[in-house]
This record gives structure tokens, sequence and C-alpha cells, in this order.
């Protein structure tokens, strides 16, 4: 999988905020790179705790539950597009269905 605003993800990575998040975003870049779903059900078996909020839009938790990660896929293309990103806290204050990258 592509991934689209990789070093947007890793750059909020380093702001002190997110830091513990650094290590566990990297990892996940990594393991996404070398996936190739077909679809969410395909993703799922992969990761079980991602949430598939529709045909396209999966959160993923960071770092146990303490980060959350918002993505829209596109399985055809095999092209993953990163959202937003934040804390839990963060997260519980937006709505993921319509949350856009700005």
């Amino acid at each position: 999988m592509r991934i689209i605003k990789e070093s947007t993800l890793t750059e909020y990575c380093k702001k002190s905020k997110y830091k513990p998040a650094d290590e566990p975003v990297k990892a996940w870049i990594y393991e996404v790179r070398f996936s190739t779903w077909g679809n969410a059900s395909e993703l799922k078996a992969k990761y079980g705790n991602a949430s598939v909020v529709n045909s396209k839009r999966v959160v993923f938790n960071i770092k146990g539950n303490d980060y959350r990660l918002i993505v829209d896929i596109e399985y055809k293309l095999k092209i993953v597009f990163v959202v937003w990103f934040g804390t839990h806290e963060e997260y519980d204050k937006i709505d993921a269905k319509t949350v856009s990258y700005e």
C-alpha cells in the first residue's frame, strides 16, 4: 500500500505531545507499506481492533489505545490517505465519519 501524507504523520510524531507515538507509528507505516488489502475484511483480519467506519474510512488504535489514526483507503488503487491523527482524548471530540484532512 502507498501512504499519502506519511511525512505529515511522522512530523506530528516529532512534537512533544505525540512523541510517545513515534515508534508505534513507524511500525504501523512499515506494516501498511507491505500490506495488500483488497477490502475491509482483509484489513480486519490483520488489525482486529481497527474500526471500519464505512467502505473507505478506518480508525486505527496506535500505541495501545493512546492515539487514534483515521485513514481513507482506496483498496483497488492500494492507497492509504492519512486523514487525522491525535490522542484518544482529542479523538473523542471529533466525528470520525466527517473529519477531513486540513
